[in-house]
């Protein structure tokens, strides 16, 4: 098993959408046994993933150790790929994680729960919080989305400089532009500057996944959307793989 986070210092940028086509492109294209955490007060990734029923008050108390995570996971519509929601009770887990003081809860979380699955893609709320801290303690890899512009830059920059600074990241940092219109000068000039970095272009196809979430996984293989996001899959696989040889 290994961890994939989702995460940025800024909302807005496509992170869940990015989070849950990972997923699928896991459970899918890569036919893993794969578990989606979502980690988000907002339940954005159960709602684009259609669990959009009770999802009752545990998703805290797993942390405390009051639920067994087990018991809250849900199968989804996509074979091979499972959901462990969030719920509201996540908006109070930054004052809990502080006041338990145990800098690796999520990855002990993670190594047992991990336990039936091949991946496990943690879908991060944004910002520098005990939450997030936990989160890049415990991932393998840690995928940034970024939108071209000077402030997302910035953003990307502000975290990079906090987690070395305080040897809190585990794993590598794989930023993305996410959300590119290469129509704009500005998206052309940020590409340019960082021709390295993965880009998924701007889609309707992924945009219509925040109104329907049956759209999930009905993004066209062809599209300049699909050939970008599979291809970044593919790349994540041989970064894991690296990851998993040098360990």
């Amino acid at each position: 098993m290994q961890s994939i986070a989702v995460y940025s210092l800024k909302g807005g940028v496509g992170k869940t959408t990015l989070a849950v086509n990972l997923a699928w492109a896991a459970a899918t294209r890569s036919s893993r046994r794969t578990l989606l955490w979502d980690l988000d007060a907002q339940s954005a990734a159960g709602f684009l993933l259609g669990a959009t029923g009770k999802t009752g008050k545990d998703a805290q108390a797993v942390f405390a150790k009051e639920a067994d995570p087990e018991k809250l996971i849900r199968k989804t519509a996509i074979a091979r790929l499972d959901l462990l929601p969030a719920d509201a009770s996540l908006r109070g887990l930054d004052r809990f994680l502080f006041s338990l003081a145990k800098k690796k809860r999520l990855l002990k979380l993670i190594e047992e729960v991990g336990r039936d699955y091949d991946r496990v893609i943690l879908d991060a709320p944004p910002g520098l919080t005990e939450t997030s801290e936990q989160v890049l303690r415990a991932a393998d890899l840690i995928i940034v989305p970024v939108i071209p512009s000077p402030l997302s830059r910035r953003a990307l920059d502000e975290v990079v400089g906090f987690l070395d600074s305080h040897s809190i990241r585990r794993g590598p940092i794989l930023p993305v532009y996410n959300m590119v219109d290469r129509r704009r000068s500005l998206h052309r000039a940020a590409i340019e500057a960082h021709p390295d970095w993965p880009v998924i272009p701007m889609a309707s196809a992924l945009e219509a996944m925040s109104t329907d979430p049956s759209a999930v996984g009905r993004l066209p293989a062809a599209s300049p959307a699909g050939v970008a996001l599979f291809g970044l899959w593919r790349g994540i696989e041989k970064r894991l793989a690296r990851i998993a040889r040098a360990a």
